[in-house]
């Protein structure tokens, strides 16, 4: 086996032990950091936040500490193009995206994917927590992570056969306590560092206010409504609004009311009771199946936001879709989350939701 491999340092403490146990393993490394925007793009001001020029120092001071080589890859065109225009679009258009899912399937398991064959790396390696493992017939499995309360195979759902073919999760068996002390025992500035929270080029997590920086636009105010149509007020632009809101309305009732539907051709905002937001039917397309389902009709359990818990449901494959049957109503489906399906701790495949019923 090639014992190359190219380790995507974020300057966090998780992708630098990443590179810490692939060059106690005897591979070969170089570490590279990808720049994805710069501050004045995205109206950020501040360099504590995701992706910022101290990551790329810290990045570099742990690839020094490990004697390995360390690169830049300006990959800021195809982010923009990617991630931040999609995630726009979503707003624009009444869904709710999830943007670290884009950058995952675009940047990280695309174009750096595609840089390291260029380069003749034979593994990708960062420092999500998640498995991959052969099944019998050699297929590629996506698995979810020991750490449970680390798990990120959600946002990984989107990987081919080749991908994972030829990426490495080296936290995937580890917790992260372990990690921390790994760090802190190998001196690692980043040993202590915060993770992040917040979507990487959006400050204190005001969607809104990237989005009219970003565009240059402002977006027109329109009406609430209840779900028969009747006027209870004036909201301040669709992209302000998620479903199942409840906070920064801006209006008085006498009973907590929640966003229930954001309708893009008149406009307006519809607000409900919380027993109004629960489904049990979703719709979804841009599939990905990594372990592909037997028959039609299987059973799974699902998530549809990244902190649920998997809850038990059937789907049934209909042409280039899916239809999913939770057993039990679920809250707050939104358009443009992804629904990920979940046999054990294995990753059967998931999508793009398109609408609830």
């Amino acid at each position: 086996m090639n014992r190359n491999a190219m380790i995507a340092m974020s300057g966090g403490v998780d992708s630098s032990v990443a590179a810490y146990l692939m060059k106690e393993r005897g591979f070969d490394c170089i570490g590279t950091t990808m720049k994805l925007f710069s501050n004045e793009d995205v109206g950020i001001d501040r360099d504590d936040v995701c992706c910022s020029l101290k990551d790329t120092e810290d990045a570099r001071a742990v690839a020094y500490r490990l004697g390995i080589p360390h690169y830049v890859f300006n990959f800021s065109a195809d982010f923009i193009d990617r991630v931040i225009r999609r995630f726009v679009e979503a707003y624009e258009n009444g869904r709710t995206p999830n943007p670290c899912i884009d950058c995952n399937r675009y940047i990280k398991f695309d174009r750096l994917f595609s840089r390291a064959r260029e380069l003749e790396y034979a593994f990708v390696v960062t420092g999500h927590y998640a498995r991959i493992e052969r099944d019998a017939a050699g297929r590629f499995l996506l698995k979810k992570a020991l750490d449970d309360a680390k798990d990120q195979s959600y946002f990984l759902y989107s990987m081919t056969q080749e991908q994972l073919a030829h990426t490495l999760f080296p936290l995937g068996e580890i917790r992260k306590k372990d990690v921390r002390e790994i760090a802190l025992a190998q001196g690692f500035i980043n040993a202590k560092k915060h993770e992040s929270q917040d979507v990487c080029f959006v400050s204190n997590g005001d969607y809104a206010n990237f989005i009219e920086h970003y565009t240059g636009k402002r977006y027109a105010p329109g009406n609430f409504i209840d779900v028969n149509g009747n006027v209870l007020g004036r909201h301040k632009g669709l992209i302000r609004y998620t479903i199942g809101q409840r906070k920064g309305l801006g209006l008085s009732f006498s009973r907590p009311m929640y966003v229930r539907e954001k309708n893009v051709v008149d406009n307006t905002v519809t607000l409900g009771d919380d027993n109004l937001l629960y489904s049990k039917t979703l719709f979804a397309d841009d599939l990905n199946w990594i372990a592909p389902p037997p028959s039609p009709v299987v059973r799974v359990k699902a998530k549809t936001r990244y902190r649920q818990p998997e809850q038990e449901a059937t789907v049934w494959i209909e042409n280039d879709g899916i239809r999913v049957e939770f057993d039990e109503p679920q809250r707050a489906l939104a358009a443009g989350q992804a629904v990920v399906l979940y046999d054990g701790d294995v990753v059967v495949g998931g999508g793009t939701i398109i609408g609830a019923a």
